[in-house]
C-alpha cells in the first residue's frame, strides 16, 4: 500500500506487536482505497484476535472499514473479561502450550492439545470444527481467517500464561475432573479397577482413586498432589474475587 496515509494509535496492551509505533503507540500507515482496516492493523504487526474497538475520528467502526487518507485511527485492546459468544468456552492450545493445557485440565477446562505440531492450517481448522478458542504466542496462526477464535498469550512462565487465561475468559472452574494427560473426565474408581498401574508402595499407600473415562489413566495423591493443590486453590481464589 503506498496511498494516503491514516494515523493510527494503539492502546498500551498492542505496543509489543508494533515496534514502529513505540514509544507513544502512533504510527503512520498508507491506504490504497481497498484494503480494510483489519488488514492494515494486522499489516502493522497486530492480530485482529487482540483487537477490540476501533475507532475512525472517534466514531467506532468495523474491521472491514476501508479507510480513507487523512483519518484518524485509535486501535484498543479486547475487554476484559472477554465473552466468546456462541458456544461452550473451551481451548486449543498449541505445541509450546504444554504445561498450561495441563494446567488448565487440572482445573476442569476444556483444553485440548496434542503434543506433536500439527500445523498452522490443521489448528486453525480444528478449532473452527470445534469451535474452540485457539490459544498461541504464535501471530501467524492467529492471523489465519478460518480460526473460529484466538488469543494470544502474552507471558513466557506457566504460572503467568495460566493466570492471564483466567483473567481474560473467566472460565467456570471444575478442579479435578478432566484427565490432564487427554482431557477425559474422569470417575471414581476401586483400587481393583485401576491395580495394574499401581507399584507396590502405591497400592499398599493410598485407598481413594479416579480413572479417566476416556484413557484410563488413573490418578491418587501422590507425591505433587500438594503442589497441584496449592495450583488449584490459588485459581479458584482468584476466579472468587473475580481477579
Amino acid at each position: 500500500m503506498n496511498g494516503p496515509e491514516i494515523h493510527v494509535e494503539f492502546a498500551p496492551e498492542l505496543h509489543l506487536f508494533v515496534p514502529r509505533a513505540r514509544p507513544t503507540g502512533a504510527t503512520r500507515a498508507a491506504t490504497d482505497g481497498v484494503s480494510t482496516l483489519g488488514h492494515v492493523v494486522e499489516s502493522l504487526g497486530v492480530p485482529l484476535t487482540e483487537v477490540g474497538t476501533l475507532l475512525v475520528d472517534g466514531r467506532e467502526v468495523a474491521p472491514g472499514h476501508v479507510p480513507a487518507g487523512g483519518e484518524s485511527v485509535s486501535v484498543r485492546a479486547v475487554e476484559r473479561p472477554q465473552r466468546v459468544p456462541g458456544a461452550p468456552l473451551r481451548f486449543l492450545l498449541d505445541v509450546h502450550l504444554g504445561t498450561l493445557a495441563r494446567r488448565l485440565r487440572l482445573l476442569g477446562v476444556d483444553t485440548a492439545y496434542e503434543s506433536t505440531d500439527l500445523g498452522d492450517p490443521a489448528l486453525a481448522a480444528l478449532s473452527a470444527a470445534e469451535k474452540r478458542v485457539m490459544l498461541s504466542r504464535d501471530r501467524g496462526l492467529l492471523r489465519r481467517r478460518e480460526l473460529w477464535a484466538g488469543a494470544y498469550v502474552y507471558p513466557t512462565r506457566p504460572d503467568d500464561q495460566l493466570q492471564e487465561v483466567l483473567d481474560r475468559f473467566r472460565p467456570e472452574l471444575h478442579p479435578w475432573t478432566r484427565c490432564t494427560a487427554c482431557n477425559g473426565l474422569l470417575k471414581e474408581a476401586t483400587k481393583d479397577e485401576v491395580a495394574d498401574q499401581l507399584k507396590g508402595g502405591t497400592e499398599r499407600s493410598y485407598d481413594v482413586f479416579a480413572q479417566c473415562r476416556a484413557c484410563g489413566r488413573a490418578y491418587w495423591k501422590g507425591a505433587h498432589h500438594e503442589q497441584l493443590e496449592a495450583i488449584v486453590d490459588a485459581a479458584v481464589r482468584r476466579s472468587t474475587r473475580g481477579g
